[in-house]
């Protein structure tokens, strides 16, 4: 029995002992390893930043931990040439270690059971330090901090972080931790930072450079902001408004789940050409600029979007930073929370919104990925963390949200924010996957939210839903069927509330429905007559395709706009949309259906996604003759409306929706006059943003005026920042087709790209409609880069380059030119693939459309 018992200790002591593969990125095995044995990290980094961005940045870098076993070697992750490593040390003497697949692998020998420390001298890499003339800022978001420095790259590792900064005398600073004093001197200025509470690496951040500060104080918190903006009085203008906003956001959270704002300062920075609306670095949260000074013509929906990323970002601040998933694949959590919180705290400073109609936008964008090829669950596996960026994407940033509404009427919002208190305070500071919420809420609820969880979280796709109707010799129901199936045919349940609508002239039935089998009947229409139309997602709640029956429409399409109440007019758009997809309606009914609406239209939500539909079919889903023989009729509508409406948001909608589809000789001089500064719009002032994107669409109809619209733009531009942007894409709006080409070929080289926002606009100039018969031959060559892109890109950027790139192409051969690349290659990454069906799914269904 002593002998077994030694056997089998042997073995086990065998089994832990063996080393875990060292391969590039953060594999699971390894996050594993180092979670198990690895804890209380702290860093002191100490980083020279030369003014010159094009002189490298030195650093250097003492990492504490604790380590509970010392069988194996301790692997740091480090993503550049060894040449970067300049030394690594251990009790003041320098040791050995091994520079390998992106990592530096630290023998077993050099450490204790308790705590360690390491220094290392380093420089820099540059990746994810985003580098410009007068500034830089980190993103590191998902496993990019190890591109910069080294470290433990994984969100489950949280750490602690003190971080000293030297840089020009002339630049200001900002990071997580609280600034403890700066100091200068002749040349140089060096900001001292605090530690900070643990985070993870991905949200470890700082930026510096020539940035303009601002402090205000809300609600006891004082808060800085920094910006690069030029224009004196959009900073004036907007200032104040953003700071309320992010005060009235900290308020909301703090009494919604019952805890303080958890870290020591709360100070932001507005970014030009950021990435991504913005990212919730505790301390130091990054926006695109753009999205918070708003112009003076700004829309009711940019004012209403602007407070939403404000709460968003805020919310963040407990969800995902406060408790950070465990592993990316859970990344969805963190998003749907802020997302879903962010539109509690956005609704009552907004109450001329409908709210409801507001959410509604999310179907629309998980539809367009639900509904293709390429489809994605919400909680998708991950073996390694250099493919985390994959996962982002409308399904995380829409259908999650879509989900969470579902999962509080099901348990009801007092136990839904009770279990969300409970899952804040259990796991502040550390790491939760979603079982463990779902756990909670389950001991919470009497519902079976594993089983609900299984499908709507853990599978991919929407159920498609279909009525059944039985009718007496009256003409009135004698039965009423609903039925789901599975677009997959796996057999799926899609257990969820809606609501049944019924639309009758005199006043609409509403009938609530719990679909929990694959067949539901609904009992409380039987004897009524048969009405106008059924909308069987009724209030917009229900999620899936709806298919709708050929006399409800027929209906819509005549009487749309008659229907009185708002949303349900938006809910109908939503499945009438769908139906032309499918092959129900043509597009061309559409457009004139979405013309016939904007004369009565009233709600401002609808009106914008109207005019997105009509713009939307008239550049995807009709041919270029189709479009000239509609262009002067949807021109004099725009302009009617423009001229008409009465607020300065809804002429800037209809003027920009206007810029965007004038194909005709006389909406073009028109359009020009106005850029000129020869012609004004009537109670709507122009920015210098509104200016470029007016040359923009000029430079795009190809007239002989082209560069000389192009030269002058460049000249008119003060920012700087706008000015530089405008100098990138200006060759992808060029008439010279071998000037598009030499573009397109610089943006293959990886530093050309460092700019990525910059890069995804002039992609989709040079694959816009007008010109994608010329832009076919950029498809193929545009599909072989993606995955370098992904390696080197931002996570949200290979979707966006390659949805750039698809976007404006609607033929058999861009088609076939998808297909065979994924055909010729069965071992291409499932993430891309999934991607690039994503992305081609408007073009299968223009093709299909235009074909039929």
């Amino acid at each position: 029995m002593n002998r077994i018992i030694l056997m089998i200790s042997i073995l086990c002591f065998s089994c832990e002992s063996k080393q875990v593969a060292i391969n590039p990125g953060v594999s699971w095995e390894l996050a594993q390893h180092r979670k198990q044995t690895i804890s209380n990290i702290r860093y002191e980094i100490e980083l020279d930043i030369p003014g010159d961005m094009n002189k490298p940045i030195h650093g250097s870098e003492t990492i504490r931990f604790q380590l509970s076993k010392t069988d194996q070697d301790v692997v740091l992750d480090f993503r550049q040439p060894s040449n970067y490593i300049h030394n690594v040390m251990m009790q003041g003497e320098a040791i050995d270690y091994q520079a390998e697949s992106e990592h530096i692998v630290i023998p077993a020998q050099h450490f204790k059971t308790g705590e360690n420390e390491v220094t290392i001298q380093f420089r820099a890499g540059d990746m994810s330090l985003n580098r410009n003339e007068e500034f830089l800022y980190t993103l590191f978001v998902p496993d990019r901090a190890a591109t910069a420095i080294p470290c433990f790259d994984q969100p489950n590792l949280k750490g602690k972080y003190t971080l000293t900064l030297h840089t020009p005398l002339d630049w200001n600073a900002l990071a997580n931790g609280p600034l403890i004093k700066e100091e200068k001197s002749k040349n140089s200025r060096t900001f001292y930072f605090g530690e900070t509470k643990p985070v993870s690496t991905y949200i470890l951040a700082f930026a510096t450079g020539k940035f303009d500060i601002i402090t205000q104080s809300r609600n006891g918190y004082e808060m800085t902001m920094f910006h690069r903006e030029t224009d004196s009085s959009k900073v004036a203008r907007n200032a104040d408004a953003i700071f309320d906003l992010h005060g009235d956001a900290l308020e909301w959270m703090e009494n919604y789940t019952g805890i303080k704002y958890p870290f020591q300062k709360f100070d932001f920075a507005l970014i030009p050409g950021f990435q991504y609306g913005g990212m919730e670095h505790p301390g130091a949260i990054f926006y695109k600029d753009a999205s918070l000074f708003l112009e003076s013509s700004a829309t009711k929906s940019q004012y209403l979007s602007r407070a939403g990323l404000i709460a968003h970002e805020t919310a963040h601040m407990w969800f995902g930073d406060l408790v950070t998933m465990n592993w990316f694949d859970d990344v969805w959590t963190k998003e749907v929370f802020a997302g879903f919180m962010g539109g509690k705290i956005v609704n009552p400073a907004f109450p001329e919104i409908n709210h409801d109609l507001r959410f509604l936008s999310n179907y629309a964008s998980a539809y367009g990925v639900d509904r293709s090829q390429g489809a994605n669950q919400i909680r998708q596996p991950l073996e390694n963390l250099n493919m985390a960026g994959t996962l982002y994407g409308s399904i995380i940033y829409a259908k999650a949200p879509v989900v969470m509404k579902h999962l509080e009427l099901m348990v009801g919002e007092e136990t839904f924010q009770k279990g969300m208190q409970t899952y804040l305070s259990t796991y502040a500071f550390e790491n939760a996957t979603w079982p463990d919420l779902i756990k909670i809420l389950d001991d919470l609820s009497e519902e079976d939210l594993t089983s609900w969880s299984q499908v709507w979280v853990d599978e991919p796709d929407r159920p498609t839903i279909e009525m059944d109707i039985k009718i007496d010799k009256n003409g009135r129901i004698l039965k009423f069927d609903l039925e789901q199936s599975d677009p997959k045919k796996k057999n799926r349940k899609w257990m969820q509330h809606f609501n049944l609508r019924l639309g009758y002239d005199e006043a609409d039935n509403i009938h609530p429905v719990f679909m929990n089998k694959r067949r539901v009947t609904v009992h409380d229409v039987k004897g009524l007559p048969l009405p106008n139309y059924i909308l069987p997602n009724g209030k917009g709640v229900g999620y899936g395709y709806f298919k709708m029956d050929d006399a409800s429409r027929s209906y819509l399409l005549a009487n749309l706009p008659q229907i009185k109440d708002p949303m349900v007019r938006g809910t109908a758009w939503l499945n009438i949309w769908d139906d032309m997809l499918y092959g129900h309606a043509i597009p061309s009914q559409v457009i004139e259906l979405g013309l016939k609406a904007l004369e009565s239209e009233n709600d401002i939500l609808n009106i914008q996604r109207i005019l997105g539909r009509i713009n939307s079919a008239y550049w995807s889903y009709l041919t270029q003759e189709q479009r000239i023989g509609l262009a002067e009729k949807l021109e004099k509508s725009y302009q009617f409306h423009l001229d008409s409406a009465e607020s300065i948001s809804l002429k800037s909608t209809f003027f920009r929706s206007l810029r965007s589809i004038t194909l005709t000789d006389s909406g073009y001089t028109w359009l020009k006059r106005v850029w000129a500064k020869e012609e004004s719009i009537s109670g709507l002032p122009l920015s210098e943003r509104d200016y470029i994107a007016l040359a923009s669409e000029l430079a795009l109809r190809g007239k002989s005026d082209n560069q000389a619209i192009l030269n002058t733009q460049l000249d008119r531009i003060n920012n700087p920042d706008r000015k530089a942007r405008f100098a990138f894409i200006m060759p992808a709006l060029s008439n010279e087709e071998n000037v598009r080409d030499e573009f397109f070929e610089s943006i293959k080289k990886e530093e050309n790209r460092a700019r990525e926002p910059w890069v995804q606009s002039a992609v989709g100039y040079l694959n816009h409609p007008i010109r994608a018969v010329s832009a076919e031959k950029y498809i193929l060559p545009s599909l072989e880069l993606l995955e370098e892109i992904q390696r080197t890109g931002d996570i949200f950027f290979p979707a966006r380059f390659i949805s750039a790139t698809l976007g404006g192409h609607q033929s058999e051969n861009a088609v076939q030119i998808v297909n065979s690349f994924l055909d010729d290659r069965p071992d291409y990454s499932p993430q891309l693939r999934l991607k690039i069906l994503q992305a081609a799914e408007g073009l299968y269904r223009s093709a299909n459309i235009l074909n039929q």
